[in-house]
Order: C-alpha cells, then structure tokens, then sequence
C-alpha cells in the first residue's frame, strides 16, 4: 500500500505542477494535443481522422457510446442500460436477468428516459460570457449569467428540432464553450447478454484486474418512429488488441476536481465524503435487508445494489486519495508553486483567498442543499412536472436552461415512455432520504418541517408512493401539459407534495447561486489564468460530462510484485467459478461451453486516462475502427479525480472480439452480427 501511495503523489505532483504528462488528459476536440502525442508515439491523428470520430461519438444519460451502423445502431456497456432493462421487465420477462435477444428490428422495445445526443459542433463564447456578467456580483451576476446562456442557447440552431445546446464552463470559468448537439430521444434496446455475464465477479471484482465481464449491449437510436439514419459511424472491428498498441477513446468523462484549489478539496474530504459514505452505506444496508425478504425483490432491486455498491467503492477511493499525507502534500507544495509563479500580478490577484471565503457559505449551509427534495423515481417525475410548469411560468430570460419552449416535447416524450416501477424500492429510497433529512437537519429544523410536516418518513413515503398516478405515463404526460392551474387543482398527493416543496427548492438552488456559485466565477477564472500564465496549453480542463478524447498504450502494470497480464480470455471465466454467487456462469456459458471459443481475449487494460461517465466509450485503435467498449478501471481509477498515476491507472475495455463471439455463439443475434459487418 505504501508504493501505491507514493506513486500516486508522484503522478499528481506533476500533474499540479507543469501541466499534463504521459498519458494524462482529458482533451477536448478543439484542443487535442497533436504535437504530444506524436512526440510520445511517433504518430497522432490528423483532423479529418478527429472529426470521424467525433461525428460517431454518443453520450448518453450518464454514459458514453459510439453509432456502429447505417441504421443507429449504438454500442455501449450493459451496465449504462442496466436500468432501462429493469423498467422493462415484468413477471414475464426478466429482461435484466436473461439478457435481451429479439429476431427483428420492429421488436425493440424502447429504453424509458435515455436519449443519444452527438457533438456537431464546438463554439468558444468565452468572451459574449465573461462580457456579460464582469463586474457583477451576487444576484446580479447569476441573473446576468443565466440571460446569456438563455440567449446563447435560444438561437434557431440550437432550438431546431432535434437539436440542443449547452453552454460549458471550462477550466471553472476561465473558458466557456457552446456545444451544439443532434438528440434522438427515442433509443430502443437491441441486444444485451444475461446480466450474470455483464456483472461476473460482482463487487469484488469491481475496479479489480484480470476481469471476466461481458459489460457491453447495443441500443438504437430513432427518428419519427423509424431507426435514424447514420451514415457518420464508427467502423466494427471484432479483433483482440496487441500489447503495446496505441488505444484512443471518446467519450463524457462525468466528472473530475484536478483544478481545484487545496481549500476546495479539503472541503470534499472533510464534508463532502464522510456524509455520503455513511449514507450511501446505511442504503446499502436497508435495501439488502429489504432484498432478503424474498426473492422478487432480491430481482427487482439488484441493479439498484449494484449501482450503490459501485457508488461506494468511488467514494472510498477518492476518499483514501484525499486521506493520504504523501499525495495531499504535493497538492499543498503545488499550490504554493503556483502561488510563487504569480505572485505580485495584480490582474491575478488572490483567488485562493476569495474562494476559501465563498467556501464558508458552504461549509455552513450544504446539508440544506443536499436535503431540500427527497429521493425517488415518482418523486421525481412530481419534480420534473411542477418545476417545467413553474419555469414556462416565468420571463424565458429567467428560466432555468433547461426548460423552456424547445425541451417541453422532449420532456412530456420522456414522461410519456412505458417502464415499470418498484412500489417498494421508490417507498425504501424515499423514506430513507427524508430520514437521513430529519437526522442531519434535526427533528425541529424548519426545512425538516416542510419535509415532513407532521408525519414520519415511513408514513409520508408510503402514503404518496401508494397513492400517487404518476405510475401511468398518460397521467404524468397530462399533468405536465395541463397547465399550473390544473397542476394546483390535481389530487395526487405527490403533485401536490412537490407543489409544497417547490419554493424550498428554488429559494435554497437561488441562495447557493447567489452566495456561492457566483462568488466563485471570477476568483476560478483567474485562478485558470494564473495557470495559464504557469504552464500554458499543457493544461486539459476538468471532466464536465461533455465529449473528451486521450491516448494510451494496452500496458500492464506491477502489483505485489508481479506483472498483471493485459489481457484475459473466456476460458478464465470457467477457471474463476465456483459455482456460488458473485462468480457462478451465466445459464448460456453453461449450455454453450462445447461451442465457445474460449480463447476469445475478452478484457483488456491499457494506460487511457478515465473516469466515471467514459462507460460505454468506444476504444479505438490509429486506424479508428472500435476494438472495444470501456467499462470500468483497476483501483487506481478511483483517485483519479484529483490526479492521474501514470504507473497503475489502468482502463478496463470488453473486446469487441469477446462481443462478437457472444453475438455469433453465445446470444445469438444474426441480424445484429450482418449489421455491424455491413460497412
């Protein structure tokens, strides 16, 4: 443990100090670092080779993806449409348990809630964005802000349909980029594996290598009812990769803090990360009591364990980062070189100091952020319809970007799609929220009063869970297009809780914009400007859930002493089961065992710089065809939103030869496999 650690301060050591190294980086397309990597590797990809493959990129809700067809045909992995396999099983077909495989197109059955959004276009409106809010403060400046991004993103562009945009803030205000986005809201599944062979190993083998998983599944984007038409994809290539290869991946890493001052992130290890561990701890522990009651519920809420306990595992390695002397003092020493580059520029100033103070409001006041709305799905829904009424209400300068004329039909589309609903698991996630509410606000807070009222968190969840109609999509598509009076009128009891949350919610979502983002928008920028001035363009910016590409090798790596092999084959998972749960095969290994072709390479590690939200992106080789789907990373990826340990930081990927295998003899699907091999 301690040579882990000390690497892991090394690597960020220099990350903090002079910009990107390695095969650091999150890189946007507009800046990708050509010169880099072709010192590195005596080759980089030119720009039509980046465009390509920017054109066949996906995001989807939380994940990444890739088109790999003509007819919208989208890879990504089992476990970003794990959810939406749930919603649709029923007592008929457990279509999370045994994988989805139907003979034609007509039979796709569409995933509730995703949506596919590509990248058509990348604009710098940094200027039009520090224009409009410089010198401003306070409730000025978050007002100022949000006309902008509405101007920004209300063009006919950005409105037409199909098509959204989103203002993006980089480097924490130092930049801000337009991206322009295609959306299909209507994405059907297409094929997935038995989830037993996606989830092989379980936990345990969770952010661990060597890996046997067969993490991937393909949806399809469609248009008007008919699958879209796109011609701009990624090329299928079912082959195993070759140790030392050069592997590049695009995708939406979700989220990263490697810009962040000391104060910021002592601010995530100190509050931030002990709550969420406990809590998400204590729900770990009530569903599997809640699951062992019988064996409906252990089906019915195993992909909401499972997403928990990868949740977890995330929080504790960021936590064991930040908890580590060795690597915390290279983010001090960092810091105070970064100080010293600066020092005595006035238009640089002291942004450390200003943000440690906006850090204070924080500090104070973030239980109320976190604890103002319970947690569920049918709440959810009540949410979604009560704030879209609310905003349409209102001046469309003083929306909230996300709503307005152009997401209405997107919104009642997605409200209107079929999926089923655990009465119990909403009634235990809500319940267990507005516990951890009244626990961490107390008994006699006013906002635990507005909460709860004067019932319990078992009663309340109960009653509004049991009662509410929002399980009926043409219900909720209803009372989204009602209107507000009708909204008001309604009867449903979660409608109307919601209603009665809402001015809770929006005061404490303005209070935080006002005392805290705002305060920290022109400190962040010209803390983006003191690195500039450091170490100019070496420097990536932060992962914020939009389209990224790096660069990597297939490498191993040393652990105990001994080399990890890059690879593994479907032959290791029939040398790893036990025959007991988490490592027992999935029904169809054991049925085609005689058939498999066992020595398929089926995962693979490589150095490519990830995180949470790059599930799902396709691995391409130089050649830029897909050779397979990122799905996880050894447990050094944990650390690594605060920095990159070029040593051990490894990525895991399914091969497309193992996918293919399982699409030729595993779960056959013939008309999946012609598909990908007719381009």
């Amino acid at each position: 443990m301690r040579t882990r650690s000390l690497l892991l301060a090394a690597s960020a050591a220099i990350l903090m100090s002079g910009g990107a190294k390695a095969d650091e980086g999150m890189w946007t397309f507009d800046a990708f670092p050509r010169e880099r990597m072709m010192a590195a590797y005596g080759w980089a990809p030119d720009q039509e080779w980046l465009d390509t493959v920017r054109e066949g990129a996906v995001r989807l809700n939380g994940c990444s993806a890739s088109f790999v067809s003509d007819n919208g045909l989208i890879l990504t992995n089992h476990h970003c449409i794990s959810s939406c396999l749930a919603a649709i099983s029923n007592d008929d077909n457990d279509y999370l348990a045994n994988g989805f495989n139907v003979a034609t197109m007509e039979e796709e059955i569409v995933c509730p809630g995703q949506r596919a959004d590509i990248v058509t276009s990348i604009a710098d409106v940094t200027d039009e964005v520090k224009g409009a809010i410089a010198g401003l403060e306070g409730d000025e400046a978050v007002a100022a802000q949000r006309a902008i991004t509405a101007s920004l993103t209300g063009t006919d562009a950005c409105t037409a349909e199909g098509y959204s945009c989103q203002v993006v803030s980089l480097y924490n205000g130092g930049q801000y980029s337009l991206y322009t986005y295609r959306r299909y809201d209507e994405v059907r599944i297409a094929w997935a594996p038995e989830a037993q062979a996606a989830q092989f190993g379980g936990d345990p083998d969770n952010f661990n290598f060597p890996r046997y998983s067969m993490d991937g599944a393909f949806l399809r984007a469609y248009e008007n009812g008919e699958a879209a038409v796109t011609p701009n994809h990624l090329t299928w290539n079912p082959r195993s990769p070759q140790d030392g290869e050069i592997t590049l991946v695009v995708g939406n890493p979700g989220s990263t803090q490697r810009l962040l001052t000391v104060a910021q992130l002592e601010y995530i290890r100190d509050v931030q990360l002990p709550r969420q561990i406990a809590t998400l701890s204590e729900l770990r522990g009530r569903l599997i009591s809640a699951m062992d009651e019988d064996e409906e519920r252990t089906r019915e809420g195993n992909d909401t364990l499972g997403s928990i306990e990868n949740s977890l595992k995330v929080q504790f390695g960021r936590q064991r980062a930040l908890t580590n002397m060795d690597f915390f003092q290279t983010l001090i020493d960092a810091e105070e070189e970064l100080k010293a580059e600066v020092a005595g520029n006035d238009e640089i100033g002291d942004p450390w100091t200003e943000i440690d103070e906006a850090l204070d409001y924080a500090r104070a006041n973030n239980l109320r952020a976190v604890y103002d709305s319970p947690s569920g799905t049918l709440y959810g829904y009540a949410q979604t319809i009560v704030a879209a009424n609310m905003e349409m209400a209102k001046p469309a300068e003083e929306r909230d970007p996300g709503f307005g004329e152009a997401t209405m039909g997107r919104i009642a589309a997605q409200l209107g799609q079929e999926r089923t609903i655990h009465l119990w698991l909403d009634e235990l996630l809500m319940e267990w929220s507005l516990s951890k509410a009244r626990e961490y606000l107390g008994t006699d807070d006013p906002q635990t009063k507005t909460l709860l009222g004067d019932e319990s968190p078992e009663g309340l969840s109960e009653r509004l869970v049991r009662n509410t109609s929002l399980t009926d999509p043409a219900a909720r598509v209803a009372l989204l297009e009602g209107g507000l009076e009708a909204l008001q009128a309604s009867e449903d009891p979660m409608i109307q809780y919601a209603l009665r949350l809402y001015p809770q919610v929006e005061r404490i979502g303005d209070e935080f914009a006002t005392n805290y983002s705002s305060k920290l928008t022109d400190p962040a920028a010209r803390l983006a400007d003191a690195r500039f001035a450091a170490y100019g363009d070496s420097l990536y910016p932060d992962a914020t859930f939009t389209l990224r590409i790096n660069y990597g090798v297939v490498k191993s790596w040393e652990e105990r002493g001994e080399m990890v092999p890059t690879t593994t084959t479907i032959a290791g998972t029939y040398d790893r089961a036990t025959g007991n749960i988490p490592y027992d095969l999935p029904s169809q290994f054991i049925e085609k065992e005689d058939q498999i072709d066992k020595s398929t390479v089926y995962n693979f590690v490589s150095t490519n710089d990830i995180i949470g939200g790059n599930s799902g992106s396709p691995v391409l080789d130089r050649n830029g065809t897909v050779i397979g789907a990122a799905f996880d990373g050894n447990i050094y990826v944990t650390g690594g939103s605060f920095g990159y340990d070029a040593a051990n930081n490894r990525m895991i990927t399914v091969s497309t030869a193992a996918l293919q295998e399982a699409l030729e003899v595993i779960y056959p699907a013939p008309r999946i496999v012609a598909e990908l091999a007719a381009d």
